[in-house]
């Protein structure tokens, strides 16, 4: 498995036979280059999405449609786009697993929230969510954009997610060290990869909190467009 950062919350992650395009957001994505854009989704197989914050949803319609790949997502959002975009949608819930073509997708809790603009003000847009992905006989866990929450505890008993993708930049998720007392507390990680970082002044800059709450985890700071291999 490669896990690819593109910057931000968003991902590419290629596994067996598919490519998944984990929140990806291209356009005004200050740590992608545009040149970097085509091989960043090249190949796409699916598109995931944890919530309608616009550096998480922005992209997702326009590829979807342009890529002809389904989105796996909550249903109340996904159920609508199937109906009113023309695209393939795969709306499950938070409990409830998909079949990817091989690799499955179960869609758990975060906590956060999941609005979008309008002319009457913010609107919401379903719930936010994070995802245990399973894949070459291991478990992803994708936190999403989230704090910390007591969720943790039965999701890291149940699936037992040997990965942590975890959002950890501060000001709208956890920060570094309130990541690595999630991981510490609920999860029995083997690697773990932050992100929601860098991107802005406003979040931090470096991993190196967590690196030094998780004595013992490989604690991985992603490149963009350089692959991690699980």
């Amino acid at each position: 498995m490669k896990i690819i950062w593109l910057g931000h919350g968003s991902f590419r992650i290629e596994t067996e036979d598919k490519v998944l395009l984990l929140d990806p957001w291209l356009n005004g994505n200050p740590m992608l280059e545009e040149t970097q854009h085509e091989a960043a989704i090249a190949g796409a197989t699916h598109i995931l999405l944890t919530h309608m914050h616009f550096d998480h949803v922005v992209d997702v319609l326009p590829l979807a449609k342009k890529l002809g790949v389904p989105v796996a997502g909550q249903y109340d959002v996904l159920s609508h786009w199937g109906e009113t975009e023309g695209i393939e949608a795969l709306g499950f819930n938070k409990g409830g697993t998909v079949d990817l073509g091989g690799p499955k997708l179960s869609m758990v809790p975060a906590s956060h929230s999941s609005t979008f603009g309008s002319t009457d003000g913010p609107k919401a847009g379903g719930s936010e969510v994070g995802f245990m992905l399973h894949a070459e006989g291991k478990t992803v866990y994708i936190s999403g954009d989230t704090g910390i929450m007591a969720d943790m505890d039965w999701m890291g008993d149940y699936y037992k997610p040997q990965v942590g993708i975890l959002s950890a930049g501060g000001h709208f998720t956890m920060d570094m060290k309130g990541a690595a007392y999630a991981a510490k507390r609920y999860f029995n990680f083997e690697t773990v990869i932050p992100c929601h970082y860098k991107t802005f002044p406003i979040l931090e800059q470096s991993a190196q909190d967590l690196i030094d709450g998780l004595p013992g985890v490989n604690v991985v700071e992603p490149q963009v467009m350089k692959a991690i291999e699980i």
